[in-house]
């Protein structure tokens, strides 16, 4: 089992070039489920990895779920078993999928909290003062709602990818997809304020170095940007939101502002429209006021010179 997992993870670096995070998750996962396989099969420490069943898998499964695991896990670590075994079965490991025969957990359909456009523009100006971290969650803030971005692509943006005077930015999204985005001047003017902050150093200087640095100089984490995120707005009156808020906001406020979906899903990098949907959510009254506007019979005609039909 351990070897074929390092096999799994070398293909997943390698061939799809999934970002260090996926991987951490992807061998974590599988490392507690064969944590769980020695544990029912007594005395064995090696673990062929054609012996294994479905019926061990969803043992697994109901274990945790009886743990108190969440099912956003749990679908996936689902999601880990599915795409290790298909890894298996295509090198000739196993030679039938275990996996093809269970369900994943239904997850509830929830959609990711939105800022309203005052709420947005309070947040931006929580961190105050002009040290450099205050001027570095400023500048993280504003980049997170200008572009849109995940906090994966926020925190891998190097000086290089950085385009000030065209006002673009490159991110490097899911299987290290790179795609160009808009940048707005107010996000741009509090990255240089931070940058402008720090000490030079050889390292914070060089093109390939990260824009957004910790306390030690080194990249951030996706972790404490979304602590960070958190805390600040925890301030407001609606309450703390995670950084896929602030990227969920950014789509709907787009669209509110007459941005068409086509256009929005090419800026949040979605490979399907169907996702950009249901990542942007419209108010009722927009839509009303779009069908009033757009519909040729959405209201009623009047007849010539204002008389009543039903006068005639």
């Amino acid at each position: 089992m351990e070897d074929a997992i390092k096999a799994f993870v070398m293909y997943l670096q390698i061939e799809r070039n999934v970002s260090p995070e996926t991987t951490r998750n992807y061998r974590s996962d599988l490392q507690q489920f064969t944590r769980f396989l020695r544990g029912t099969r007594k005395g064995r420490s090696s673990i062929p990895v054609d012996s294994i069943t479905s019926d061990e898998i969803r043992a697994h499964l109901l274990s945790l779920d009886r743990q108190g695991e969440k099912a956003a896990s749990l679908a996936r670590k689902m999601a880990s078993l599915r795409s290790f075994f298909r890894f298996l079965l295509r090198e000739a490991l196993v030679k039938t999928n275990p996996t093809e025969t269970l369900r994943s957990p239904r997850l509830p359909k929830r959609l990711p909290r939105v800022l309203t456009k005052d709420d947005a523009a309070a947040l931006m100006t929580f961190p105050a003062g002009p040290s450099p971290l205050s001027l570095r969650d400023r500048a993280l803030l504003e980049t997170l709602y200008s572009t849109g971005a995940r906090v994966s692509e926020v925190v891998g943006i190097n000086l290089n990818d950085l385009d000030g005077a065209d006002g673009i930015v490159s991110l490097k999204g899911k299987g290290r997809k790179e795609r160009l985005v808009p940048i707005g001047d107010v996000a741009l003017q509090a990255i240089r304020e931070y940058r402008l902050s720090l000490k030079p150093t050889p390292g914070n200087r060089h093109p390939a170095s990260p824009i957004f640095l910790n306390h030690r100089g080194g990249r951030l984490t996706t972790r404490s940007v979304t602590k960070m995120v958190a805390r600040y707005s925890s301030r407001l009156v609606s309450g703390a939101v995670s950084p896929h808020a602030l990227r969920h906001s950014y789509a709907t406020h787009l669209l509110d502002e007459g941005a068409d979906l086509r256009s929005i899903q090419e800026l949040l990098g979605h490979a399907s429209l169907s996702t950009t949907q249901k990542y942007t959510h419209v108010a009722m009254d927009q839509l009303l006021a779009v069908y009033d506007r757009a519909h040729p019979r959405a209201h009623t005609t009047r007849p010539p010179h204002g008389k009543d039909p039903k006068s005639s």
